[in-house]
């Protein structure tokens, strides 16, 4: 019988990514995720697991993963093509709209609250400003944004802080858009911005160790 005074010794990370939708084959957010899987992050464990792009089944598959887990930070991953850094989000709103986008059940939402009677709007709870110092030092393009659209991304940013928020769950959370990656860019050949899978790696690592210094 474990020791009842026995305590985890190691902080767990939530790193999630998309899945590819739309005009996109491949998406960059579930391969980093797939990659840092595993990882440690100085005295951190990283679990990556991919997400649909799927309005209504987003919130579920972020709580199963949550109780599997037990994580002490969440930290989404989204594609925004046309960026040309890593943006880290400062707000999620009580919003979503499809935006001529479907999600990948071929659903349309216009004008549709996240949550219904939820807050207008929540903050993301990592150490952003830090986690952006971290990702500059790494030598890795990074920027913090309050716009984090009214898709996917958005949806998840909200869906985390509102499971804290009215729950007895505790974890930091927040939200990292990332470009395309240069072989996306290469495929679609349209002189789109990207960066380096490899260098979007390097930064999230950097800005997650700071997270997790910060706690």
């Amino acid at each position: 019988m474990p020791d009842q005074f026995e305590m985890r010794s190691m902080t767990e990370i939530l790193l999630t990514g998309y899945e590819p939708f739309g005009e996109f084959e491949s998406n960059p957010a579930s391969q980093l995720a797939n990659r840092l899987d595993g990882t440690t992050v100085s005295d951190a464990t990283v679990v990556g697991r991919e997400l649909p792009v799927v309005f209504d089944r987003v919130r579920p598959a972020l709580e199963a993963a949550i109780d599997d887990h037990d994580p002490d930070i969440v930290c989404g991953l989204g594609l925004a093509a046309g960026r040309n850094t890593l943006s880290l989000e400062r707000v999620g709103i009580n919003l979503r709209d499809t935006a001529g986008i479907p999600d990948n059940e071929a659903r349309t939402v216009v004008d549709e609250p996240a949550v219904d009677d939820g807050p207008d709007a929540y903050f993301a709870t990592l150490p952003l400003r830090a986690m952006k110092e971290a990702m500059l030092e790494a030598g890795v393009p990074t920027t913090l944004s309050t716009d984090a659209g009214t898709h996917a991304c958005n949806n998840f940013l909200y869906a985390a802080r509102h499971l804290v928020e009215t729950s007895d769950r505790e974890f930091s959370a927040g939200f990292v858009h990332v470009p395309m990656s240069h072989e996306q860019a290469a495929e679609r050949d349209d002189g789109e911005p990207s960066l380096a899978l490899e260098a979007m790696a390097d930064g999230l690592v950097a800005g997650l160790e700071r997270a997790v210094a910060e706690r």
